[in-house]
């Protein structure tokens, strides 16, 4: 075990895990490493992953977290009276008309299951968007109307209940800035041995819309990067849309049930495999995006909603054989909103893909790390901690002719911040290398592409005097 492995359980305790047994246990079932971490921490007390322990976290696996097949199985033991418990991502909304909460219970393909009023309040994230967790359930008939309704009497959720956020940004200072980020990089999932120092900043730049409200990337990459594994693995807070149509409904706002889309719900909302991704009523969704993108707002029928959401969109472009784009108009390929400059413009940056190598098994963690349920929670609360962003803008200028460029390099700067120096115990060059050159770099690829598509757009090298 390296020595800011051992350095990190010392300090953070029963937060941290080692990796390698998720490996280890080579789970069978598709679930998101922040399951498949809260099955082997709650079975393996000491650390150790041996055959007792495997066999329970299969047996718990096979009993209660249910696969589509079993649906019928499992509804049929409700309707005999049984009680069952079982692992899910368990989400209510709220009908004002009838009063009632619905649960939602996607195992069982069932949304209006009923929920113990004292539950809802004591996990409030319910209401958000959702929470993994164990549920018991029950049936309950009703004999005067012949019908019954299926209710949530007992939750257990994965996620950390409460965090000491102070105590983690000042335990920062007993890391060197190369253990640190190998820290962050193994609580991701990544092993920071298969990766250059330049590989691994570009995969924490992944996290800056979890760590830093509204921002908003695009990363272009050729297939085969795992440009979505991350973001499907790491945090209940982040919510993927992957190709296919998407409706305003379902991202903005649903007018017919009065409930709100995803960018209300969610930290982040992934767009994945951009390049086939369409929208129901195109006109509609991207003149609503641009705008929410410039102002963190959109007005849909008669609502007004705010949202501190981030947006990630994710798109496959052609690479040559030496690595590099197939072409200089990076959009080139991409669909005809992702080609309009109004629309680039308000992105922050480009993360550039290409620089990243193919996903393999060497670059998967086998070290200690933050348990992913903690990790996503830190990235929570840092969302809302004050101080980077002011920070940021009291050590630097920014030359620039556009606002939009000095807001995406204030805003990624203040997120690189967040992540490798959350004591704020940075020097002046530190915080130039990693935090304010990298923000400019992703920015200034945005400003090329500008001036390469339009000819308003004037080219402009963007500079920061410290």
């Amino acid at each position: 075990m390296e020595k800011y492995q051992e350095k990190a359980k010392e300090v953070f305790g029963e937060v941290c895990i080692d990796k390698a047994l998720v490996q280890q246990m080579g789970f069978e079932r598709n679930i998101p490493n922040y399951v498949a971490e809260w099955l082997i921490d709650r079975n393996t007390p000491k650390g150790e992953l041996d055959d007792e322990a495997k066999i329970k976290i299969k047996d718990f696996i096979n009993d209660h977290l249910p696969s589509k097949r079993q649906r019928e199985l499992l509804r049929n033991r409700l309707l005999n009276g049984e009680s069952i418990v079982i692992l899910d991502d368990f989400s209510v909304s709220i009908d004002l008309e009838s009063g009632k909460r619905n649960l939602k219970i996607p195992s069982l393909d069932i949304d209006t299951a009923c929920i113990e009023k004292h539950i809802v309040d004591k996990y409030p994230l319910l209401l958000c968007g959702g929470i993994w967790g164990a549920g018991k359930l029950n049936y309950f008939p009703d004999e005067e109307t012949g019908r019954g309704e299926i209710r949530l009497t007992d939750f257990n959720p994965m996620q950390i209940g409460k965090i000491d956020i102070d105590y983690y940004c000042e335990s920062r200072s007993f890391f060197t800035l190369d253990e640190w980020r190998s820290l962050l990089l193994n609580s991701i999932g990544y092993n920071p041995n298969a990766l250059t120092p330049s590989q691994q900043h570009l995969l924490l730049v992944r996290l800056l819309s979890l760590a830093q409200n509204r921002v908003n990337l695009i990363e272009l990459s050729p297939k085969g990067t795992g440009k979505s594994w991350i973001y499907i693995n790491l945090s209940n807070y982040i919510r993927m849309v992957s190709g296919g149509k998407v409706t305003p409904a379902v991202l903005f706002y649903n007018n017919a049930t009065n409930t709100p889309g995803l960018l209300v719900k969610h930290d982040v909302v992934v767009l994945d495999e951009c390049q086939s991704i369409s929208f129901e009523n195109p006109g509609e969704v991207v003149g609503i995006l641009k705008g929410f993108l410039e102002a963190g707002y959109f007005t849909r029928g008669k609502q007004k909603v705010t949202s501190e959401a981030g947006i990630i969109m994710l798109a496959n472009i052609p690479i040559e054989s030496s690595g590099r784009p197939h072409s200089e108009n990076l959009f080139e390929n991409l669909p005809e909103f992702l080609r309009e400059t109004a629309f680039i413009d308000r992105l922050h940056g480009i993360l550039p893909g290409w620089e990243l190598p193919k996903f393999n098994s060497e670059m998967i963690s086998k070290g200690v790390g933050f348990k992913a349920d903690f990790f996503a929670e830190i990235l929570h609360v840092l969302r809302d901690r004050s101080g980077y962003l002011e920070y940021i803008k009291n050590n630097c200028t920014i030359e620039s002719d556009s606002i939009r460029d000095k807001i995406a390099i204030w805003r990624l700067a203040a997120g690189l911040l967040k992540l490798l120096f959350p004591n704020l115990n940075v020097t002046q060059e530190e915080l130039h290398e990693f935090c304010l050159k990298p923000a400019l770099s992703l920015r200034q690829r945005i400003r090329n592409q500008l001036s390469l598509l339009d000819p308003e757009y004037k080219s402009m090298t963007i500079n920061i005097d410290y």
